[in-house]
């Protein structure tokens, strides 16, 4: 097994067969480098056949000559391809790597997946053994501080026939399903301009109104150009001709993410994110997809003060099971920077609350 920079001339249909997430597709990393930032795309090759493939992307800290490495939703590193992620390190400057792999803890588990998850990169309750340990004078691995995912997700099996997968759903959730659609709230696929622009109005309208700090415009646009007809799906919900919700979503392979979300502080009582959701259930069985990943959840025992309860409420209705994910690692390259990058964070996140 060999470990390669995979060019910009291969193949995107080969390098996507050995992936299984969006964010580490070849249409994502062409999204990411139209909005300005550096990406590397490494390979797992037996000899000329590629078997595992990451992306990852570089992020420049302001007012310094240091950068930060990410991996996300990708497999989990084999030990090889950490040692050339510490070269990377070494070569480009970066403080750490952070790797959150799209792998699920119920999969580590199985026996199937014991060997591949060995890879001196965690604990004994995790996928990874001596997590913490020194893997040479200079570079560990630790638990993130600062994950940019949630630990858990809620993924709902599509495959059933629609009479099956309408029961599955929680009895408040049919309602409301039923409710919007008594109402006249009908949901569209447009996943044109037009579409998008609706999409882009309705979702910086509800991050403003619940204070919520996401991506700029500009990211949205430029991924959205980058991703169009290929990833990304956009479906709106109307009352009448009065766009109420929209959503974005991936499709990758045989699985649906719900990606972003908007919606309109009109006609509140309609229900039409709840009909938005199931026609986009819908929608991607239609479309070939066997399951559907809800992106992001608190745990199955969340609590319900907390102020992520309110979506994952929402998304739990839809009959999914919770879902928890391996975890989020660094591979810290400067300690010492790393720590202080930390405190930096911490600080600033604070201050962001206040």
């Amino acid at each position: 097994m060999t470990i390669n920079i995979i060019p910009d001339t291969f193949d995107p249909q080969l390098y996507n067969s050995v992936v299984d997430h969006p964010l580490q597709s070849w249409e994502w990393g062409e999204a990411r480098k139209a909005t300005g930032v550096e990406i590397l795309r490494i390979g797992e090759f037996n000899g000329s056949d590629l078997k595992k493939a990451f992306l990852m992307t570089l992020h420049n800290i302001p007012f310094t000559r240091f950068k930060i490495g990410y991996i996300p939703r990708s497999d989990i590193p084999s030990k090889a391809l950490l040692d050339f992620l510490k070269e990377i390190a070494l070569q480009n400057n970066l403080i750490f790597i952070k790797i959150e792999p799209y792998v699920f803890k119920s999969e580590v588990r199985n026996p199937r997946f014991a060997r591949r998850a060995k890879f001196e990169m965690g604990s004994a309750s995790s996928p990874y053994p001596e997590q913490s340990r020194r893997t040479n004078s200079k570079f560990k691995i630790l638990n993130s501080k600062h994950p940019l995912f949630p630990q858990w997700t809620i993924i709902s099996d599509i495959s059933k026939d629609e009479n099956k997968l309408m029961a599955s759903l929680k009895p408040k959730t049919r309602y409301n399903i039923n409710l919007a659609q008594k109402k006249g709230v009908y949901v569209k696929e447009e996943s044109s301009q037009r579409g998008y622009e609706i999409f882009e109005k309705l979702y910086f309208e509800t991050i403003t109104r619940q204070k919520y700090k996401g991506h700029d415009v500009n990211y949205h646009r430029k991924n959205w150009e980058m991703v169009k007809g290929k990833l990304s799906r956009i479906l709106i919900a109307y009352l009448e001709k009065e766009p109420l919700a929209a959503y974005h979503l991936f499709l990758f392979k045989n699985r649906c993410f719900y990606v972003y979300g908007g919606s309109s502080d009109k006609f509140r009582n309609s229900m039409a994110s709840n009909l938005l959701m199931w026609e986009s259930l819908l929608f991607a069985k239609r479309n070939g997809c066997d399951s559907f990943d809800m992106w992001g959840s608190l745990s199955k025992d969340y609590s319900h003060s907390h102020k992520w309860a309110g979506f994952t409420r929402f998304k739990e209705g839809y009959g999914g099971e919770f879902v928890e994910m391996v975890g989020s690692y660094d591979l810290v390259a400067k300690p010492v920077l790393y720590n202080l990058y930390n405190l930096a964070y911490s600080v600033r996140e604070m201050l962001l609350k206040i």
